[in-house]
Formats: structure tokens, C-alpha cells, sequence
């Protein structure tokens, strides 16, 4: 195992960790609610609907919907794929200053914060390490996006949007994509 994977194991370790936490937290404080991601209706619908790209979402992160979990937890994924941002650490961070921009949350800062703290750790290992610079002006891009977008995360109600084409519903909520949506950090590892 290289050092980069060790890395890599150790921020999957606690963000399961963080997960497992906050579930348990949400279970004591009967914050789940029932799944609003039927996987099995979201596939056979067509290709380029909004439930249909949650699903190949799912799949090509190798990720399960958030099942019996508070709305806003479930809505997470869905948020990736209206932003098109990744599910490593910089998208992560992407998605956090997004919804920051659309509706300020004193969650959101605190994600943001911890988030960035992985990206520092990341840049001192200089493991994938994206510049300070790099990764304020991905953060910005972010943030002004949700700012220009009509998105509430506490309002959005996809089960009623699941059939529309992902297009439509980022029009629809003023969601913009341009190249740095898909920010594709380069690969900086030592050898």
C-alpha cells in the first residue's frame, strides 16, 4: 500500500466515521424520515431525466442512496448532480460553498470548514494538493453559483421533478454549468 492510499483510506475511514455519527445523532433525535430515493423506479426512467442521473451518480461513485435519513441528508447526492460537482474532497467542498452561496446555514460553514481542513491536510502530504489559490477560486466559482441560483435545499422537492430532464430542472432552478462545475484537480503526488 503507497502512502497516497493510506491517505485516501484514512479520510473514507472518518468520513464514515463523521456518517455513522450523525446517523446514529439523527436516529436518537427522530430526524429520519422515509427514503425518497426509490432506486429501482429512478432507473427505468429515461436516460436523461433528473432521476435517472441520480442514479448513474450512485453507481459510478460506487455510493448508496441515503436511506431512512432527515430530507436534507437525502437530498445530498441529488445536489452533485444538479452541480455537477465530484465526490472527492474539492467537490465536497464545492457542493458546501454552493448551497452557502443559495441559502447561508451555519451548517454549511462548519461542513466547509472541515472540509477545507482535509484539503490543507491533503496539500501538506501533497497528495492530489491543490494550490491555496486554486482551491479559493474553485470555492468562489461555487459559492457565486448558488448566490445566482433560486435553489433551496429546504424547499426542493425532486420526487416531483424525477421525470424531467436534468437540463430542464437545473434551468428551472437557475442552475448554471460551465467548465468549472466538473473541476478536475491534477494529480500532484510525490513519488
Amino acid at each position: 500500500m503507497t502512502f497516497t492510499d493510506s491517505k485516501t483510506m484514512n479520510q473514507g475511514a472518518r468520513a464514515k466515521r463523521f456518517l455513522s455519527v450523525l446517523n446514529w445523532v439523527h436516529t436518537q433525535l427522530g430526524l429520519n424520515v422515509a427514503s425518497i430515493v426509490e432506486m429501482d423506479y429512478l432507473r427505468s426512467l429515461p436516460p436523461d431525466s433528473l432521476g435517472r442521473a441520480w442514479t448513474n451518480h450512485l453507481a459510478e461513485h460506487d455510493l448508496e442512496p441515503f436511506d431512512h435519513a432527515p430530507r436534507r441528508q437525502q437530498l445530498h447526492d441529488g445536489v452533485h448532480v444538479l452541480t455537477g460537482y465530484g465526490t472527492d474532497l474539492i467537490g465536497e467542498a464545492a457542493v458546501q460553498a454552493f448551497l452557502l452561496g443559495a441559502k447561508w446555514r451555519l451548517a454549511h460553514v462548519l461542513l466547509l470548514a472541515g472540509l477545507l481542513r482535509g484539503l490543507a491536510r491533503q496539500r501538506r502530504a501533497n497528495v492530489n494538493a491543490l494550490s491555496h489559490g486554486e482551491v479559493q477560486s474553485h470555492l468562489k466559482i461555487a459559492y457565486r453559483r448558488g448566490q445566482q441560483s433560486c435553489f433551496d435545499l429546504d424547499t426542493w422537492q425532486p420526487e416531483h421533478l424525477w421525470e424531467m430532464p436534468l437540463v430542464e430542472v437545473r434551468s428551472r432552478l437557475g442552475i448554471s454549468m460551465s467548465s468549472e462545475s466538473s473541476f478536475a484537480p491534477p494529480s500532484r503526488v510525490n513519488s
